[in-house]
């Protein structure tokens, strides 16, 4: 196909504007890029600068007194309550072993804590108890699992005869 020669004056000319303009897009693509490289530097000085303070300050007068109060509270319950009933609940369950060990082997059994005058307490004391219910929840926990497993499940039996092969 040929072209008449104004024809491809017109398709060069119209071929330099074009050229001419995708230059000047990038130039404006560059400043533009320019432009949003200062407002990221501008906003994070003034996040460092402005918001970061704010922020800091509001933490540290409200979060953080109710933050160290909580680990207050749970260190005290821990040491004060948690640890002296669970060192209750061990030193019952040794004393009660090294009973149990004495009378089996017919070992004088060693003297109670109350044998020095002291009236001794009568009934299981907190330690014991605690022990006994742990003891039974772990117990219901070994016979729902035992049930769970055994229980009767078609899906889960084998088959006694074999499969026969399907017809084709």
């Amino acid at each position: 196909m040929s072209l008449s020669r104004k024809r491809k004056k017109e398709l060069r000319r119209l071929q330099k504007e074009a050229t001419q303009l995708w230059e000047s897009q990038q130039v404006v693509v560059g400043h533009a890029a320019d432009v949003a490289r200062e407002a990221s530097r501008q906003l994070g000085s003034l996040g460092r600068e402005q918001v970061l303070p704010v922020v800091q300050d509001t933490y540290n007068r409200r979060f953080a007194p109710v933050v160290d109060q909580g680990v207050k509270i749970g260190r005290h319950v821990v040491d004060d309550k948690v640890v002296p009933i669970v060192g209750g609940v061990v030193g019952s369950a040794l004393t009660a072993w090294d009973y149990a060990n004495a009378k089996r082997h017919g070992v004088a059994a060693p003297a109670p804590r109350g044998a020095f005058g002291k009236k001794q307490k009568s009934g299981p004391g907190l330690g014991s108890v605690v022990a006994i219910i742990l003891g039974a929840a772990a117990a219901v926990g070994v016979l729902y699992a035992a049930w769970q497993a055994l229980r009767a499940d078609d899906e889960l039996w084998v088959a006694d005869d074999p499969l026969s092969a399907p017809d084709a």
